[in-house]
């Protein structure tokens, strides 16, 4: 099947950096099930989490994007504390894609490259060779070294994830 080139795609390849693209069924939005579709280990497939901006009273913040493995959860006290704030929230569905401009499902660290987020990555990302990230789109997978992935987005690696 024929893949659509991305925003990201096109980020990669001018950034000369190696990538695969990979299609599965757009339907899908869970990241463990993408995973079997593309019969790789849950724990090399990364989703993209929205979490709404930090209220610390300081100044009007960004919201995060948080990059963990399909099989973990986003763990929020940590994240908090990353942030030097007392509580976090994710993003609901809307107000992500309102957010990102992109679909639940579809939302890229590669496609919001400075675009304002403050981009974390969990740090689970480094022991495997390759991870699958979105390309910016439902249906399409993007297969690359993760400290591709770190180096471009500029993402900040930290223990954000639970079993």
């Amino acid at each position: 099947m024929a893949v659509n080139k991305t925003l990201a795609m096109r980020l990669l390849e001018g950034k000369k950096v190696s990538y695969d693209a990979v299609s599965y069924d757009a339907s899908e939005r869970d990241a463990e099930k993408i995973a079997l579709q593309l019969d790789v280990p849950p724990e090399q497939v990364f989703k993209t989490l929205v979490v709404a901006a930090p209220q610390d009273g300081r100044s009007p913040s960004k919201p995060l994007l948080v990059v963990i493995p399909a099989n973990r959860q986003l763990d929020l006290k940590k994240l908090a504390k990353l942030n030097k704030v007392k509580k976090l929230k994710m993003a609901t569905h809307q107000q992500a894609e309102e957010m990102t401009g992109l679909q639940v499902g579809g939302i890229s660290p590669l496609a919001l490259i400075n675009k304002g987020f403050t981009i974390y990555l969990d740090e689970l990302a480094l022991e495997q060779p390759q991870i699958y990230v979105s390309a910016g789109e439902r249906g399409t997978q993007i297969k690359l070294a993760p400290a591709d992935l770190h180096k471009l987005t500029g993402a900040r690696l930290a223990d954000v994830s639970s079993g």
